[in-house]
């Protein structure tokens, strides 16, 4: 038996197949041993794990409540209560000029992506081939290798801004960005997974503005941002006009297991994204929106992201540079990006003698499991050295567990410097 040339892209390996293989089995096998540092898994939050039992609950004591949770087909596009009480949400907080006709749910904001990316990119009628604009690289590592044929994203290597001895920010290098025929949507993460950063409301008008002016629209992946799960450190505000796509997820609030992802755009793309539910999967699950469907309706999904969910975030990510600084020996080259958001900590190890696989491979051995760096810079036209030296490492598990991985990590890369010949 052989496969097509689509079949042999989504069955021949990838970066995220190994972070989910690595975070499933660390997560239902791993024992004691295991520090589970390499996965985007959401804290369990107590005030949040309260709220849901309290909320299956009450689902489950209402008649009819177990048939609308798992007894009947939602429409394709979603349920109809969630997402107008979800754009009434949007509209009233924001100002946003949206309706229930603006917004369509998906199996998880993976496949949201798959969906937008293979819609506005790759072969047209015409025979053309266009691409994603990149505009910063690092860039979530559950792209790579979405696209339906060849690759067809268009990277853009991000200005380094280093601050102090150990801190780096990267940033959009507008002069290096062009706009050429075969693009034809540009997309960012904000915060950005894998390195936290949060573009500037400056940088994302300004990208805003670049894709009005040649009509093509901007996605805003907001998985981790406001206004939920607003896992935002940096003072930046959430946006939204008519020619962007904004994705969101329930998952890093706390519900992953839902697997519910909401895309927010045009009444065109809105549509395009049921109908190809309807032909992918039939329908979304339940689960997820109506668990969370009066949270929306009264506002109090805004409330819980604001002062539980960020508050929570904020703190461990403090702690976990706390770390960083303690064991990480000063004479190491080594910058950590700055965090300001999402639930990962992004290291840069310049000059490492050895690549960031190389030191993935030393880490799984001692128990700790980290994420390549090489994996999240994708459609760059040359190799960059930069992108075998950094690693990214979540902080969102146990603080034992945390501390002794970075502990670990900053053994590794102390001895890899010194074995291998590098300056320390």
């Amino acid at each position: 038996m052989e496969f097509s040339t689509f079949g042999n892209r989504l069955t021949g390996g990838s970066g995220i197949e190994e972070l989910m293989d690595d975070l499933g089995n660390a997560l239902v096998l791993g024992g004691p041993e295991t520090r589970m540092l390499g996965g985007g898994q959401p804290a369990r939050i107590p005030e949040l794990t309260a709220i849901w039992k309290e909320r299956l609950e009450a689902i489950l004591a209402e008649e009819g409540g177990v048939d609308r949770l798992v007894g009947s087909y939602d429409p394709p596009r979603g349920n109809p209560k969630f997402l107008s009480a979800l754009a009434a949400l949007l509209h009233e907080s924001f100002g946003w000029n949206v309706t229930s006709k603006n917004l369509a749910i998906t199996n998880g904001g993976q496949t949201a992506f798959f969906f937008l990316f293979n819609a506005l990119a790759g072969t047209f009628p015409d025979g053309s081939r266009k691409k994603v604009l990149l505009p910063l690289v690092p860039e979530y590592i559950g792209y790579a290798n979405q696209s339906i044929g060849s690759d067809f994203f268009k990277a853009v290597k991000p200005k380094i801004e280093k601050i102090g001895d150990h801190q780096f920010k990267y940033r959009v290098d507008f002069d290096a960005l062009e706009i050429t025929d075969d693009i034809s949507a540009i997309c960012v993460s904000r915060p950005t997974n894998p390195t936290g950063n949060v573009l500037t409301d400056n940088e994302i008008k300004h990208l805003a503005d670049i894709a009005k002016e040649n009509g093509i629209p901007l996605i805003i992946d907001n998985a981790y941002g406001a206004p939920f799960p607003n896992i935002f450190f940096a003072d930046a505000n959430p946006y939204y006009d008519d020619h962007v796509i904004l994705t969101m997820s329930l998952s890093k609030i706390g519900l992953p297991g839902t697997r519910t992802g909401i895309v927010m755009g045009s009444e065109k793309v809105a549509g395009a994204v049921a109908s190809m539910t309807a032909i992918a999967g039939l329908a979304n699950g339940n689960v997820g929106q109506t668990i969370m469907a009066p949270l929306v309706e009264s506002g109090e999904i805004l409330r819980l992201s604001r002062e539980v969910v960020k508050p929570f975030y904020l703190e461990k990510s403090k702690q976990a540079q706390a770390w960083v600084s303690e064991y990480f020996d000063d004479e190491l080259p080594y910058r950590m990006h700055l965090s300001e958001g999402a639930l990962f900590l992004w290291l840069h190890f310049e000059g490492m003698p050895i690549s960031s696989e190389v030191l993935y491979e030393r880490l799984k051995a001692r128990g700790v499991l980290i994420v390549s760096g090489h994996y999240f810079f994708f459609g760059l036209d040359e190799e960059w050295q930069h992108a075998s030296e950094c690693i990214r490492m979540t902080y969102t598990m146990a603080p034992e567990i945390v501390e002794d991985g970075i502990r670990i990590i900053a053994e590794e890369v102390a001895k890899a410097y010194q074995l291998e010949g590098a300056p320390a």
